[in-house]
């Protein structure tokens, strides 16, 4: 049997099994389209119930998705956020801890015009530890995928790195540190990504499209600015949020050239955010307390949504909890491929796996790597949620003053009431989860 074939096949297998609705068999295999936002807030969309940012692509999106309310991002930062999207694994276990190793003199030597050489060194060992992971780029890519990577994208050559097809990032060229070319997407149009799914024909592709938006610079068109700037508290936060609508703009016109060109129904949509973002209501393009870099609500928090029409089942889930670290097992699921047997994360579109989940973790690093050698000495936090109560703990040798903070997420979704010296015992059981999660300690991943 044709091995395209037998992969058709086993995902209508695998989507009927699941309950996911599959009515007819799929000639070919769907193709991938994953969404990521960069520095959004999880509040910050019209679905969720924000009184004045419009996303209307998004809102539709939702409402076509078995979408989780209660999604979190493992780690409140872009590259280890991405890296645990691609690897399915916790930072912890991928070891890109944070954006940068932190050298004092990482920088250009201005006597003699060159570089640091521990800092190469250094950037090309957290890009080692990415390269030693599975990642599912790499995977669908082996399996006949045609794979593009748009955007946000740390790992040095995208081709090289994770198996990527194409790449607009090069990697390689002075300013390819985050994305390079490929942080043009978006902000500069589709085209590039169009014209990919045009010249793949009827191979299936995948396609990263992780903008930098709506990453600082907030400069969005001038209409969308001057349409917040009535009701806005701020200029700063106007123009934050007419950057979620330039970006929920971009998902739109993406989307809508999907549907015009009848690719839509065999197309699974991930989407997620890297990590969190409030706005700093007076310094623009900065982010508030309790948001990005923190292992807050505002940090971490994110809607996520899995989109194929006629085989996912649109749903709104306002319970349950949902990981990015759960979107490879979930593609995984969706397409009957098989995973590396260290992934923690379950298929989101398996009832079953998502009830029975009783706990979701994360832990929060300073933004430069202390040791890449021993990456998680940057570790300042680790929490846990269980049901609705969530439980912050600080890591002594960086956080030494800090006390764990324990919140009711249900009544409390935006933390102002600690209640950890209330319920000394649920902190001491929960504390307990996290050690046998994760105990740090470990100098290596």
């Amino acid at each position: 049997m044709n091995v395209f074939l037998r992969v058709a096949i086993s995902s209508c297998l695998a989507a009927v099994a699941l309950g996911l609705g599959a009515a007819t068999p799929v000639p070919t295999r769907p193709n991938v389209l994953v969404i990521i936002s960069d520095d959004q807030g999880w509040q910050d969309y019209g679905f969720m119930g924000h009184p004045h940012v419009a996303t209307p692509a998004l809102d539709r999106l939702a409402a076509e998705s078995l979408t989780f309310q209660r999604g979190y991002s493992p780690v409140p930062l872009c590259r280890p956020s991405l890296t645990s999207i691609a690897t399915g694994l916790y930072p912890h276990q991928h070891g890109v801890t944070g954006n940068d190793p932190a050298l004092p003199d990482a920088g250009v030597n201005p006597q003699t015009g060159r570089q640091n050489p521990k800092y190469a060194r250094y950037y090309d060992t957290i890009i080692a530890n990415f390269r030693s992971r599975p990642n599912f780029v790499r995977d669908l890519t082996t399996r006949g995928y045609r794979s593009f990577e748009t955007g946000k994208w740390w790992e040095g050559d995208p081709v090289q790195s994770a198996g990527f097809s194409e790449a607009m990032t090069v990697g390689t060229a002075k300013g390819d540190r985050h994305g390079g070319l490929g942080l043009e997407i978006g902000r500069q149009g589709l085209a590039p990504i169009t014209q990919f799914i045009e010249r793949t024909g009827p191979q299936p592709w995948l396609v990263w499209y992780a903008p930098m938006l709506p990453h600082s610079p907030h400069n969005a068109p001038a209409d969308l600015v001057a349409k917040y700037l009535k009701v806005a508290p701020s200029e700063p936060v106007a123009r934050y949020w007419a950057s979620v609508e330039w970006f929920d703009r971009t998902c739109g016109e993406l989307l809508a050239y999907l549907d015009r060109h009848d690719l839509r129904k065999n197309t699974i949509v991930l989407y997620t955010t890297d990590n969190g973002w409030i706005q700093h209501p007076e310094k623009p393009n900065v982010f508030a307390p309790r948001s990005k870099l923190t292992p807050y609500e505002g940090g971490h928090r994110t809607p996520i949504m899995i989109s194929w029409p006629g085989h996912v089942t649109p749903r709104l889930d306002r319970e349950h909890l949902a990981g990015n670290t759960d979107l490879w097992p979930t593609l995984a699921g969706l397409l009957g491929t098989p995973l590396p047997t260290d992934l923690p994360g379950v298929n989101l579109t398996d009832p079953a796996s998502v009830v029975r989940r009783t706990a979701l973790f994360g832990e929060q690093y300073a933004h430069n790597i202390a040791d890449v050698d021993a990456p998680t000495r940057s570790l300042e936090h680790r929490w846990v949620i269980d049901g609705w109560f969530k439980l912050i703990v600080p890591n002594p040798p960086n956080r030494p003053h800090g006390k764990p903070e324990l919140y009711d997420l249900q009544s409390d979704p935006t933390e102002k009431t600690d209640l950890a010296a209330q319920q000394p015992d649920r902190v001491a059981g929960m504390t307990r989860q996290l050690d046998a999660w994760w105990t740090p300690g470990t100098a290596t991943p």
